[in-house]
């Protein structure tokens, strides 16, 4: 074993596995892989093999099919084979909401390069051979991808193929410590110490132990999960017989996934009755051991599956297997950079190995060499989960996950699991106002405040829900009289120092403004592509406010941090200030109320920033408002919240002052088309494209972050546009990713939408072909597998800015 790598790997299961291949094959030679015992040893041995591309979120299901599409890559190199069985795969649903999911899936699939298909009962007994129970069966999702492989030659493929690109392998070599070095990290093993430049954590069931060691809590929990594989059956023999093989059927109804195994069946259950597995921590000794078997916790599972398919209860069970794999709180994988620590990289959590290792491996190995990941990585990024995160809070939150895999998700839905844990000073006051909750990076947000007599519930659906007229009333409150909202939803950072100017001027593609001023300016990394929108808020030479979007401080203070400098500190201050945003057109009556200072339109002007007093509360007040409308952001020291509202409450009673949530908040910016992060605004978009190149300051001196690549787009134009567009919708609106057609194609998709309650339309807002930009252009929107008719709409909806410029 060598004494130094650029790159060690720990762990030798099907990710690690990955990653080392993919770093040689991004042109890393010099890395290497440590593993406690042989390969395969902890999740990847007993896994059932399927792989499949359905996924939520459009990144991971696009980075799974990349995953598939590489075993037969992995098998040219390696000569090695993967077992590979493309039987594909049927998805089916037994209710209307199930139906519509899918119906939902299949429309992102349109655009993503997915054959899928839309099956109905008669389809589905076919691909089937009639081995299905259709009662209850409303129809079915299809992917020819879907199929299953052998865990171990897949594996060893990945392994081989690194081998072959110049990696190192190390067996039955136990890592004991990892320690920080000037130069990277020290990797203390049984059998010697390696030297690294980076260190990738990929020890499966035993990455938090391995996290551990470099004072990292990594929130993932392993589960116990079980399947049986049955004996021959004779159906199956037939079916082989014909040299045809039965496709792979997930019948989320039963909590189940079906696939044929040698010349029987393989079924694996997601039962509610789990059981989460060594809780405290994974013992070094545990490897090529099942646990034993537990029909009673999947007793209800087998039950409802041997209706569904009856050939099972005539068959016997061959065997058992039952092991641990582990979860991340909402499932997805934990990538990237671990905040805090120098080139030190997680690979953890990828509970579906043969669907997403190889797309995490080739997105870990992008962002070590590259700096950052072609597609988005915020969906596994491990910066998700801040430090509030805790044993207490991810194991209610896995199991939850674990019962809820395979059931319908809902754009509106919020689960309930660990919660309430991270609240405001202002969540006893809105709880006593039928606050109906949401959450974000962990802490609690106010959705809407039910009306009396209302559950204070809402309704998950893919349509308009029940919070409909609360959140009209709330939407009327503002533009017609003021509403108040906290700012507990905003990521701040205060910057200081005498470089603060100059390095702002680095990290951001804008212009930074003068003291007493704001600027709206996109953050960009060295590719172009937006990691940020901020507002930069100068509150003198030497000090500035940052303010985005609050889940996403892990991935803004990570980035702030690696490009540090002397001279400059950034402080995260997300939970430390706080404060309220007063919207409508009698916000600036309200606040003259309760503050002695000059906040006239000519002494306060759109875009500024003040200091000042505000009942007996020091605070920063700037002149802007998310809801398009006139208003303030009121910013105070978070002791100081309940004050703040306790004097804004009193003076706005004979006003209708009127709480508003986040549902109301994002109906109001639609009116102006303002985009939202993580929706227009992401690292898969550039400011060309999104119009966010109106705030680049493209002629100051500074050699900004992404400059280089943002002036070559500019020269070139994008190909693509974010445009607004009105839909004639029925009881549902755009959420996100639905396809744009035009003249019978698909040329784009949302990125998101909604209700207008105050113009009364529904709105979204996507990409389409650059060249195609005109206004009243005529589209069409595929909502729920039903093509609505839209039109582009380029001009506000309301108002043309003199209400906040007022």
């Amino acid at each position: 074993m060598k004494s130094h790598a650029r790159v060690v790997v720990i762990g030798g299961g099907v990710v690690g596995c990955s990653v080392l291949y993919h770093l040689t094959k991004l042109g890393w030679s010099d890395v290497m892989l440590i593993e406690r015992s042989e390969l395969t040893s902890g999740s990847t041995w007993h896994a059932a093999g399927g792989f499949h591309t359905l996924n939520g979120d459009t990144n991971m299901a696009a980075l799974q099919g990349y995953t598939i599409r590489l075993y037969k890559e992995l098998e040219a190199i390696t000569g090695l084979s993967c077992g590979l069985h493309h039987v594909g795969g049927i998805t089916l649903a037994d209710n209307p909401a199930r139906f519509e999911q899918l119906k939902a899936e299949r429309a992102k699939h349109r655009y993503m390069g997915l054959d899928t298909e839309i099956l109905g009962p008669a389809e589905i007994a076919k691909f089937t051979e009639g081995m299905v129970n259709l009662e209850g069966i409303i129809g079915a999702l299809y992917d020819p991808l879907d199929g299953h492989l052998d865990p171990s030659g897949t594996t060893h493929a990945y392994a081989k193929a690194a081998r072959m690109g110049g990696a190192e392998i190390v067996l039955h070599n136990r890592v004991l410590e990892t320690n920080p070095t000037a130069e990277g990290w020290e990797v203390v093993t049984e059998k010697g110490t390696v030297t690294c430049e980076h260190l990738v954590n990929a020890a499966g069931l035993w990455a938090r132990e391995v996290g551990a060691m470099a004072g990292v809590y990594l929130p993932l929990l392993p589960m116990a999960h079980q399947y049986l594989v049955t004996d021959d059956i004779p159906e199956i023999m037939d079916i082989l017989k014909s040299g045809r093989e039965f496709p792979h059927v997930m019948d989320p109804g039963g909590e189940s996934y079906l696939r044929q195994e040698g010349r029987g069946l393989c079924i694996g259950f997601y039962e509610k009755p789990c059981e989460p597995w060594s809780v405290d921590g994974t013992p070094w000794t545990f490897g090529h051991e099942l646990l034993n078997e537990d029909f009673d916790k999947i007793a209800d599972s087998v039950a409802f599956a041997y209706r569904r398919f009856p050939v099972l209860e005539r068959s016997g069970v061959k065997r058992v297997i039952h092991g641990p794999f582990t979860f991340a709180p909402d499932g997805n994988p934990l990538i990237g950079p671990v905040q805090g620590l120098r080139n030190y990289w997680s690979a953890c959590a990828v509970m579906a190995g043969f669907s997403q290792g190889g797309g995490m491996g080739l997105a870990l190995a992008q962002w070590m060499i590259e700096g950052e990941v072609e597609r988005d990585p915020r969906g596994f990024d491990v910066s998700r989960f801040g430090t509030w995160t805790s044993p207490g809070y991810t194991v209610p939150k896995v199991m939850e996950n674990y019962r809820m895999r395979f059931n319908v998700s809902y754009p509106n839905e919020e689960r309930p699991a660990a919660r309430p844990f991270r609240t405001t000073p202002m969540y006893e006051v809105f709880d006593g106002m039928n606050a109906v909750w949401g959450q974000q990076y962990g802490l609690e947000v106010v959705n809407y405040h039910a009306l009396p007599g209302e559950p204070r519930l809402e309704t998950p659906t893919f349509k308009r829900s029940n919070a409909w007229e609360a959140t009209k009333q709330e939407v009327r409150a503002v533009r017609e009289g003021v509403g108040i909202n906290e700012l507990q939803n905003f990521g701040k950072y205060l910057v200081k120092g005498p470089g603060a100017r100059a390095w702002l001027d680095r990290i951001m593609a804008g212009r930074i403004p003068k003291p007493g001023r704001l600027s709206l300016t996109p953050m960009l990394a060295q590719s172009g592509k937006i990691i940020g929108d901020f507002t930069v808020s100068c509150l003198s030479e030497t000090e500035f406010q940052l303010t985005a979007s609050y889940g996403a401080q892990g991935w803004h203070q990570r980035w702030f941090d690696q490009h540090a400098e002397p001279g400059v500190t950034v402080e995260n201050i997300s939970d430390s200030r706080s404060g309220f945003t007063i919207a409508g057109p009698g916000a600036r009556d309200l606040l003259a109320r309760v503050t002695r200072a000059d906040v006239s339109a000519e002494a306060f002007r759109f875009m500024d920033v003040k200091k000042m007093t505000v009942g007996m509360a020091n605070c920063i007040v700037q002149r802007v408002s998310y809801t398009a409308d006139l208003g303030y952001e009121i910013f105070c020291d978070i002791h100081s919240v309940r004050h703040l509202w306790d004097v804004l409450n009193e003076a706005g009673k004979d006003m209708g002052l009127r709480p508003f949530g986040m549902r109301a908040m994002m109906s109001l910016r639609l009116d102006k088309w303002f985009g939202s992060w993580g929706r227009e605004f992401s690292p898969d978009y550039t400011p060309a494209e999104t119009g966010l190149d109106r705030f680049i300051s493209w002629n100051k001196p500074t050699d900004w972050i992404g400059k280089a690549a943002a002036l070559k787009e500019k020269a070139a134009g994008p190909k693509r546009k974010l445009v607004s567009i009105v839909v004639d919708a029925a009881d549902a609106d755009v959420v996100a990713w639905e396809p744009i057609w035009l003249d019978g194609a698909v040329v784009g998709f949302c990125t998101s939408g909604g209700f207008s309650h105050w113009t009364n339309k529904s709105v979204a807002m996507g990409f389409i072909p650059a060249d195609r930009v005109q206004d009243g252009l005529a589209l069409e929107i595929e909502i729920l597998g039903e093509r609505r008719p839209a039109r582009v709409h380029l001009e506000p909806l309301w108002d043309d800015g003199g209400r906040m410029r007022a």
